[in-house]
């Protein structure tokens, strides 16, 4: 099997894993529960992954990072917009 299919299809299953969360959050107006450190840990590894993704010129890298990157910020968004809405 080529390699890229794998790193795409790897990249597909990584990045659509934050959907569900934005999707439950938008619905319950609720995400207390997750862990604003892990989102700013994985916030700085998804930032680190796209600048490496740029300077080797791998797109799939690029496109899988910067679109983790900007779910995981919608899902901070998310947590801090709902945080006082009880």
């Amino acid at each position: 099997m080529e390699w890229k299919i794998i790193g795409i299809i790897a990249a597909i299953c990584t990045t659509s894993g934050f959907i569900p969360q934005i999707i439950r959050g938008i619905r319950t107006k609720r995400l207390d529960d997750i862990s604003p450190i892990m989102y700013v840990l994985l916030i700085v590894g998804l930032s680190l992954w796209l600048s490496y993704g740029i300077h080797i010129g791998d797109m799939i890298i690029i496109v899988a990072n910067a679109a983790g990157l900007a779910l995981s910020v919608i899902i901070v968004i998310l947590r801090f917009k709902y945080m006082g809405q009880r």
